[in-house]
């Protein structure tokens, strides 16, 4: 059973950084695409960034574009996003998944349970 716990949320300023982690267990972490999404309150849920198998290709949400970098270290069955001149409008839960190498929420087999990242004006 695939299992994924994210860590590393937080409170913080605008203009500050976080790295928040995602580790897999029970499957083989180097077989899924792996990929953040968050949900702010009231609204849907979307896409942030995601990485390949190989951690070769990556994309990203343009709003989030040249301020988060996605990862990943196959050795250690474990997915990063940095994330550096957050702003109030990235306060949300981010969630971690595992699947095939899209931006669709729908395709992806496993779920992280989230983590609250709140930034203060």
């Amino acid at each position: 059973q695939v299992q994924l716990v994210e860590s590393g949320g937080g409170l913080v300023q605008a203009g500050g950084s976080l790295r928040l982690s995602c580790a897999l267990s029970g499957g083989t972490f180097s077989s899924y695409a792996m990929a953040w999404f968050r949900q702010a309150p009231g609204k849907e849920r979307e896409f942030v960034a995601r990485v390949s198998l190989s951690g070769i290709t990556t994309d990203y949400a343009d709003s989030v574009k040249g301020r988060f970098i996605i990862s990943r270290d196959n050795a250690k069955n474990t997915v990063y996003l940095q994330m550096n001149s957050l702003k109030p409008e990235d306060t949300a839960v981010y969630y971690c998944a595992a699947g095939p190498y899209t931006n669709d929420a729908r395709r992806y087999n496993y779920w992280g349970q989230g983590t609250q990242v709140t930034v203060s004006s």
